[in-house]
């Protein structure tokens, strides 16, 4: 069970702190997120509203306040990581290895989090 516990509680920190870096670059860095946005293929104007999303679900993982609004921020996270490491395999090969860990430490929290935290 400890083990369980260091193992969930180290992939929600590095699931966290991805998360976070992304949102800070999100509101911080609009000009070069943007950039990247339209080489990926996708509408730039998702880069906000995609960062608010971001801190809420991170708000539903931690707080364990309502267990459906949980499972939907982890699919959120699930479907948001794989999206982008997907995009960056896929156009140019290259900087998908935190969106790649990110996917990891998502579906790693996700079914530890099913055992201890229900």
């Amino acid at each position: 069970m400890k083990t369980q516990k260091r193992i969930y509680w180290s992939a929600l920190g590095v699931l966290t702190a991805i998360i976070l870096f992304s949102v800070y670059n999100y509101f911080t860095n609009y000009e070069m997120i943007a950039g990247f946005f339209e080489h990926l293929g996708y509408p730039t104007y998702l880069i906000y509203p995609l960062a608010i999303a971001k801190i809420l679900g991170l708000i539903a993982v931690w707080t364990n306040f309502s267990s459906w609004l949980k499972e939907w921020a982890y699919a959120g996270f699930f479907f948001d990581t794989l999206l982008a490491f997907f995009a960056h395999y896929i156009t140019d090969g290259q900087d998908y290895l935190f969106a790649f860990v990110a996917l990891i430490a998502t579906l790693i929290a996700y079914f530890v989090d099913r055992e201890l935290r229900p």
